[in-house]
Protein backbone atom coordinates (compact mmCIF):
# COMPACT_ATOMS: atom_id res chain seq x y z
CA UNK A 1 0.00 0.00 0.00
CA UNK A 2 2.85 2.44 0.79
CA UNK A 3 4.20 1.90 -2.73
CA UNK A 4 0.81 2.87 -4.20
CA UNK A 5 0.72 6.13 -2.20
CA UNK A 6 4.18 7.13 -3.42
CA UNK A 7 3.15 6.38 -7.00
CA UNK A 8 -0.04 8.43 -6.59
CA UNK A 9 2.09 11.35 -5.41
CA UNK A 10 4.40 11.00 -8.41
CA UNK A 11 1.42 10.79 -10.76
CA UNK A 12 -0.20 13.86 -9.17
CA UNK A 13 3.09 15.80 -9.40
CA UNK A 14 3.49 14.90 -13.07
CA UNK A 15 -0.10 15.84 -13.93
CA UNK A 16 0.14 19.08 -11.94
CA UNK A 17 3.35 20.06 -13.73
CA UNK A 18 1.77 19.43 -17.13
CA UNK A 19 -1.44 21.27 -16.22
CA UNK A 20 0.63 24.21 -14.94
CA UNK A 21 2.27 24.31 -18.37
CA UNK A 22 -1.15 24.62 -20.01
CA UNK A 23 -2.05 27.44 -17.61
CA UNK A 24 1.22 29.27 -18.39
CA UNK A 25 0.48 29.03 -22.11
CA UNK A 26 -3.00 30.45 -21.50
CA UNK A 27 -1.52 33.29 -19.43
CA UNK A 28 0.86 34.18 -22.26
CA UNK A 29 -1.97 33.99 -24.81
CA UNK A 30 -4.17 36.25 -22.70
CA UNK A 31 -1.27 38.67 -22.22
CA UNK A 32 -0.95 39.07 -25.98
CA UNK A 33 -4.56 40.19 -26.34
CA UNK A 34 -4.67 43.96 -26.64
CA UNK A 35 -7.32 45.28 -24.31
CA UNK A 36 -6.83 49.00 -24.89
CA UNK A 37 -4.67 49.19 -21.80
CA UNK A 38 -0.92 49.23 -22.16
CA UNK A 39 0.77 46.05 -21.02
CA UNK A 40 4.34 44.85 -21.64
CA UNK A 41 2.88 41.48 -22.66
CA UNK A 42 1.38 43.19 -25.69
CA UNK A 43 4.83 43.37 -27.30
CA UNK A 44 5.85 39.79 -26.34
CA UNK A 45 5.14 38.33 -29.81
CA UNK A 46 7.23 41.04 -31.56
CA UNK A 47 10.46 39.76 -33.12
CA UNK A 48 13.15 42.25 -34.15
CA UNK A 49 15.58 41.73 -37.03
CA UNK A 50 18.87 42.08 -35.15
CA UNK A 51 22.27 40.47 -34.77
CA UNK A 52 21.83 38.38 -37.90
CA UNK A 53 18.46 36.88 -36.97
CA UNK A 54 15.11 37.50 -35.36
CA UNK A 55 15.17 38.05 -31.60
CA UNK A 56 12.38 38.84 -29.11
CA UNK A 57 11.98 42.56 -28.50
CA UNK A 58 12.81 42.00 -24.82
CA UNK A 59 16.37 41.08 -25.88
CA UNK A 60 17.04 44.45 -27.54
CA UNK A 61 15.39 46.85 -25.10
CA UNK A 62 13.44 47.45 -21.91
CA UNK A 63 9.65 47.67 -22.18
CA UNK A 64 7.93 50.08 -19.79
CA UNK A 65 4.39 51.37 -19.21
CA UNK A 66 4.79 55.06 -18.26
CA UNK A 67 1.03 55.72 -18.54
CA UNK A 68 -2.11 53.58 -19.02
CA UNK A 69 -2.26 54.04 -22.80
CA UNK A 70 1.44 54.23 -23.65
CA UNK A 71 4.26 51.72 -23.93
CA UNK A 72 7.90 52.65 -24.32
CA UNK A 73 10.83 50.57 -25.45
CA UNK A 74 14.24 51.81 -24.31
CA UNK A 75 16.45 50.32 -27.03
CA UNK A 76 19.93 49.44 -25.77
CA UNK A 77 21.70 49.59 -29.14
CA UNK A 78 21.11 52.88 -31.01
CA UNK A 79 21.52 51.12 -34.38
CA UNK A 80 18.45 48.94 -33.68
CA UNK A 81 15.93 51.76 -33.04
CA UNK A 82 14.65 51.66 -36.65
CA UNK A 83 14.43 47.86 -36.60
CA UNK A 84 12.43 47.93 -33.34
CA UNK A 85 10.06 50.57 -34.71
CA UNK A 86 9.59 48.57 -37.94
CA UNK A 87 9.07 45.28 -36.05
CA UNK A 88 6.31 46.78 -33.86
CA UNK A 89 4.59 48.36 -36.86
CA UNK A 90 4.77 45.12 -38.90
CA UNK A 91 3.69 42.79 -36.06
CA UNK A 92 -0.01 43.15 -36.95
CA UNK A 93 -0.93 44.55 -33.53
CA UNK A 94 -2.45 47.76 -34.90
CA UNK A 95 0.20 49.86 -33.16
CA UNK A 96 2.00 52.89 -34.59
CA UNK A 97 5.35 53.44 -32.82
CA UNK A 98 7.41 56.63 -32.97
CA UNK A 99 11.13 56.86 -32.25
CA UNK A 100 12.50 59.56 -29.96
CA UNK A 101 16.27 59.03 -29.75
CA UNK A 102 16.81 55.57 -28.26
CA UNK A 103 13.26 55.52 -26.88
CA UNK A 104 10.42 54.13 -28.99
CA UNK A 105 7.00 55.40 -27.88
CA UNK A 106 4.04 53.15 -28.65
CA UNK A 107 0.61 54.74 -28.06
CA UNK A 108 -2.13 52.16 -27.47
CA UNK A 109 -5.30 53.28 -29.33
CA UNK A 110 -8.85 52.89 -28.04
CA UNK A 111 -10.66 49.71 -29.04
CA UNK A 112 -13.82 49.69 -31.15
CA UNK A 113 -16.82 47.62 -30.05
CA UNK A 114 -16.24 45.26 -33.00
CA UNK A 115 -12.60 44.73 -32.02
CA UNK A 116 -13.62 44.09 -28.38
CA UNK A 117 -15.95 41.32 -29.57
CA UNK A 118 -13.16 39.80 -31.67
CA UNK A 119 -10.81 39.87 -28.68
CA UNK A 120 -13.44 38.26 -26.44
CA UNK A 121 -13.90 35.47 -29.01
CA UNK A 122 -10.13 35.00 -29.24
CA UNK A 123 -9.92 34.78 -25.44
CA UNK A 124 -12.64 32.12 -25.56
CA UNK A 125 -10.67 30.14 -28.16
CA UNK A 126 -7.52 30.34 -26.02
CA UNK A 127 -9.45 29.17 -22.95
CA UNK A 128 -10.99 26.26 -24.86
CA UNK A 129 -7.55 25.20 -26.14
CA UNK A 130 -6.31 25.23 -22.53
CA UNK A 131 -9.31 23.13 -21.41
CA UNK A 132 -8.60 20.60 -24.17
CA UNK A 133 -4.97 20.45 -23.06
CA UNK A 134 -5.99 19.89 -19.42
CA UNK A 135 -8.41 17.14 -20.47
CA UNK A 136 -5.62 15.50 -22.47
CA UNK A 137 -3.42 15.45 -19.38
CA UNK A 138 -6.36 13.99 -17.42
CA UNK A 139 -6.83 11.26 -20.05
CA UNK A 140 -3.12 10.37 -19.83
CA UNK A 141 -3.40 10.11 -16.04
CA UNK A 142 -6.49 7.91 -16.27
CA UNK A 143 -4.71 5.68 -18.82
CA UNK A 144 -1.78 5.28 -16.42
CA UNK A 145 -4.17 4.31 -13.62
CA UNK A 146 -5.94 1.73 -15.82
CA UNK A 147 -2.58 0.30 -16.90
CA UNK A 148 -1.51 -0.04 -13.25
CA UNK A 149 -4.81 -1.82 -12.49
CA UNK A 150 -4.29 -4.24 -15.40
CA UNK A 151 -0.79 -5.07 -14.19
CA UNK A 152 -2.26 -5.59 -10.72
CA UNK A 153 0.12 -2.96 -9.32
CA UNK A 154 -2.93 -1.38 -7.66
CA UNK A 155 -6.34 -2.72 -6.77
CA UNK A 156 -9.67 -1.57 -8.15
CA UNK A 157 -10.43 0.46 -5.02
CA UNK A 158 -7.09 2.28 -5.25
CA UNK A 159 -7.65 2.83 -8.95
CA UNK A 160 -11.04 4.37 -8.24
CA UNK A 161 -9.55 6.60 -5.52
CA UNK A 162 -6.73 7.71 -7.82
CA UNK A 163 -9.20 8.44 -10.62
CA UNK A 164 -11.20 10.63 -8.23
CA UNK A 165 -8.02 12.52 -7.29
CA UNK A 166 -7.17 13.08 -10.96
CA UNK A 167 -10.72 14.29 -11.65
CA UNK A 168 -10.59 16.72 -8.70
CA UNK A 169 -7.28 18.10 -9.97
CA UNK A 170 -8.75 18.48 -13.45
CA UNK A 171 -11.83 20.27 -12.10
CA UNK A 172 -9.61 22.72 -10.18
CA UNK A 173 -7.65 23.63 -13.31
CA UNK A 174 -10.78 23.93 -15.48
CA UNK A 175 -12.24 26.30 -12.87
CA UNK A 176 -9.05 28.39 -12.95
CA UNK A 177 -9.33 28.60 -16.74
CA UNK A 178 -13.00 29.63 -16.55
CA UNK A 179 -12.25 32.25 -13.88
CA UNK A 180 -9.36 33.60 -15.96
CA UNK A 181 -11.60 33.85 -19.03
CA UNK A 182 -14.26 35.76 -17.09
CA UNK A 183 -11.60 38.20 -15.84
CA UNK A 184 -10.10 38.67 -19.30
CA UNK A 185 -13.51 39.27 -20.90
CA UNK A 186 -14.33 41.81 -18.17
CA UNK A 187 -11.00 43.54 -18.82
CA UNK A 188 -11.65 43.62 -22.58
CA UNK A 189 -15.16 45.02 -22.27
CA UNK A 190 -14.56 47.68 -19.59
CA UNK A 191 -11.67 49.61 -21.07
Amino acid sequence: MALAIIELGALRDDLTRRMDGAMETLRRDFGGLRTGRASPGLLEPVKVEAYGGEVPISQVGTINVPEPRMLTVQVWDRTLVGAVERAIRDAGLGLNPAADGQLVRVPVPMLTAERRNELAKAAGRYAEAARVSIRGVRRDGMDQIKAAEKKHDIGEDDGRDWAEQVQKLTDQYIKRIDDGLVEKEKEIRQV
